[in-house]
């Protein structure tokens, strides 16, 4: 069966004491609150992961990076490795989001190599992909995500495949308060299942989590979540509201 996860990305937001706030918020009322069995993930910024893990400890929270560096040290100024993440406890890193692929230019080789270093640590990437407006008004959009699934993601063993998280994001729809309808959501979500099947068959891509990544919010998050290929969300702006957050951790 599916895992079943919803990630908050808090993005470039809170200062530590305004992070250990919410956090503190988000895992109380998970315990108290939340009797599904969906992992919660919390994807904060650097200066937060060790504080906010410490908080989680015991607790049904997981605690995951933004982003990391491929390489396992050296003279990579400002970089974090995947063996600093994992000392600390972090158990999920967030790679290729849109926002790194279109200001940070990282491009589908570098992230494969994100990928294999995430998971030879023994972390699990969360792979976004996703397609812009214009792709999608070309009707070119369902290749060029598969490109990038395919380009990130096939050098794969089936093996280390098995532990990846997809995360589907129409780029049109983040931050924009835009929501693909479920209908959008589902297609994509299918044709990404379908393409992962081609590769490694149908039983290890019906064994894939794949999230939805585009301005779920309370009010949306139970249609979406209802859907047969949406396992789930990487959650942002409503993710810095504890009482948004759980409540779309309650939407299944």
């Amino acid at each position: 069966m599916r895992k079943k996860i919803v990630a908050g990305n808090w993005k470039m937001n809170k200062t530590l004491d305004e992070g250990l706030a919410l956090a503190s918020e988000v895992i109380a009322m998970v315990k108290a609150e939340v009797k599904n069995n969906a992992q919660a993930v919390l994807c904060t910024p650097f200066i937060s992961l060790y504080s906010v893990g410490k908080l989680a400890e015991g607790s049904p929270v997981a605690v995951g990076a933004q982003n990391c560096y491929d390489k396992e040290s050296g003279a990579y100024t400002g970089e974090i490795s995947v063996s600093m993440l994992k000392s600390i406890g972090t158990k999920y890193v967030i790679l290729g989001h849109s926002e790194r692929r279109e200001y940070f230019a990282e491009t589908n080789a570098l992230l494969a190599a994100k990928v294999t270093a995430v998971l030879k640590a023994g972390l699990t990437p969360i792979f976004c992909c996703g397609e812009t407006l214009a792709q999608r008004e070309k009707g070119i959009h369902i290749d060029f995500v598969n490109s990038q699934l395919t380009e990130s993601l096939f050098l794969l063993s089936e093996e280390d495949f098995k532990k990846v998280v997809i995360a589907y994001e129409p780029i049109w729809a983040i931050g924009t308060g835009v929501t693909a309808s479920k209908e959008q959501a589902q297609e994509m979500h299918e044709k990404i299942r379908t393409h992962l099947a081609s590769k490694y068959g149908k039983a290890v891509a019906e064994e894939t989590s794949i999230l939805y990544g585009g301005s779920c919010k309370p009010d949306n998050a139970q249609e979406l979540f209802a859907c047969k290929d949406i396992d789930g969300g990487l959650i942002g702006g409503a993710s810095l509201k504890a009482r948004d957050f759980v409540d779309i951790l309650k939407s299944f």
